[in-house]
């Protein structure tokens, strides 16, 4: 029998008694564990070894953790302050935090875990220690003192570790050999080490001795070294499907600054300046110079409108009206600044119905976070100019474009909004949970918004948001899961939106 000198080698360091793992092997052989493991696959699928597979789980403290395997868990530095300081009475935060000389997120993540363990109240500023708790019986200061000795924990503490990010776990497979009868045999009767080339040259080529040579079996299913390059992300991806979507229905791009006038965001809107979102409790505002590049006449049919209303019956807003808050700049709360650059003629000319733009571009809000808000995030904008449009044509144009990612379960809700009327939200229904989310606002342009930007039909218009369709997409029950600093990278890695 003729093998290659790699399987020769494995052959005879392996045992037909005892069990030798790929490390092992390696060591013996002087070869190199990936070319050892090519072997062993290559002898097992002949049947001259049989190979069993473990899987094994490593335990490793993080920066943190060896930090607090040093010095001590925050809270229990914390707690033992909070005894001396107070003497077992109630003491201010202030006080005590000084004492423990904790800093920085050491703080936060003491002041977390003290009432949660056990270790006394938090009340007015004051914190008040429970005589009665014992620090030195501790779960997870005992579990990463015997991590740092080595030695094994609970499972249920372990898991708690690693939501505080003081342990990572790193499973491995463990792969041992042995000879099978017919390996052994084999070895009985000699095998011969067969020189084997693992590349055909232009020499070989030239000189003939490519007829004379043994080439390398190439084992595809041997391990390789896992290679994580980069590659663009799910957001990034699921944009680019909605831009080919509504690019095929026929719409066209709109791009604009997000930095922008208060003006374009909101005051061509007909929002009327004392509403609660254009407070700075809602909206980013810039300590930088108002906007200069707004035209006069422009300004003046939207102060008009604001202050006077729109038509013979039109009324406005009975509050006042700042030039200069309108020419103040913000981060966009919406990307409808852009569809109002664009439908006054200001961005790209007068436009001429019937017209179709839209944008995919990132907004800014001061909301507070949770599973379904972030404080930036990506809205879908889009407008639709032309005469005689419709509630339905709208609804229709929903349909439409959600259908292009599976989703036909769309639901409308009467809404409200300053600037269209009639107006209605978007729901769809969660592939995993089954609720109804919140996707989206659209409506009709109002007369008060189109009749100072000059436009003398109907729009339709809407907001969608991104996030929320990736969600219906692939049942994401947490925003922050795929944007962020919490987002998961695994999933990130793994998940590819379609074309």
């Amino acid at each position: 029998m003729r093998l290659p000198e790699s399987q020769v080698a494995v052959l005879n360091a392996a045992s037909a008694t005892d069990e030798r793992t790929i490390a092992q092997l390696a060591e013996a052989t002087d070869l190199k564990p990936e070319t050892v493991t090519g072997a062993v696959f290559d002898l097992r699928d002949d049947g001259l070894v049989s190979v069993t597979e473990t899987v094994e789980e490593d335990v490793e403290l993080t920066d943190e953790g060896v930090e607090y395997a040093e010095d001590g868990l925050p809270e229990v530095r914390l707690y033992r302050a909070a005894l001396d300081v107070g003497d077992g009475d109630s003491v201010q935060m202030g006080q005590v935090i000084g004492a423990s000389s904790l800093g920085g997120p050491q703080v936060d993540i003491a002041l977390s875990n003290f009432a949660r363990k056990g270790y006394g109240r938090i009340d007015s500023g004051e914190l008040a220690p429970d005589a009665d708790a014992d620090p030195d019986a501790d779960e997870e200061a005992a579990a990463l003192a015997a991590l740092a000795a080595g030695d094994d924990v609970d499972a249920d503490v372990l898991d708690q570790l690693e939501s505080r990010n003081l342990v990572v776990r790193n499973e491995r497979t463990i792969r041992a050999v042995t000879l099978s009868d017919e390996g052994v045999t084999a070895l009985m009767e000699g095998i011969e080490a067969a020189e084997t080339v693992d590349r055909l040259t232009p020499e070989m080529l030239t000189s003939g001795e490519w007829e004379d040579v043994e080439f390398t079996e190439y084992n595809v299913e041997a391990d390789a070294p896992e290679v994580r390059g980069g590659k663009k992300h799910i957001l990034r991806q699921t944009a680019d499907r909605v831009k080919d979507v509504l690019v095929g229905m026929g719409f066209a791009e709109m791009e604009g600054p997000h930095a922008d006038a208060d003006f374009w965001i909101n005051d061509c809107l007909f929002m009327p300046q004392d509403h609660p979102a254009r407070t700075h409790w809602d909206r980013f505002a810039l300590d930088v110079p108002p906007m200069e590049d707004i035209p006069e006449d422009l300004i003046d049919r939207v102060r008009s409108a604001h202050l006077e209303g729109v038509g013979d019956d039109g009324d406005g807003y009975h509050s006042p009206w700042s030039e200069d808050f309108a020419r103040a700049i913000a981060l966009r709360g919406h990307t409808t600044s852009l569809s109002m650059r664009y439908l006054s003629g200001h961005e790209v000319g007068e436009l001429e119905p019937p017209q179709r733009y839209f944008s995919v571009e990132k907004v800014y809000r001061n909301d507070t976070l949770d599973p379904t808000h972030l404080l930036e995030f990506y809205q879908i904008e889009g407008w639709v100019m032309a005469e005689d449009l419709s509630v339905r044509d709208l609804m229709g144009t929903f349909e439409e474009f959600y259908s292009h990612f599976g989703i036909t379960d769309i639901q409308f809700k009467p809404h409200y909004n300053p600037y269209t009327e009639p107006s209605f939200e978007l729901f769809g229904r969660h592939p995993e949970t089954g609720e109804l989310i919140e996707i989206g606002n659209s409506g009709m342009f109002r007369e008060e918004v189109l009749s100072p930007l000059g436009v003398e039909c109907d729009v339709m218009a809407w907001g969608l948001a991104l996030e929320r369709l990736l969600m219906l997409m692939y049942g994401f029950d947490d925003i922050r899961d795929v944007h962020g600093t919490l987002c998961d990278l695994d999933l990130l890695r793994e998940t590819e939106v379609l074309r």
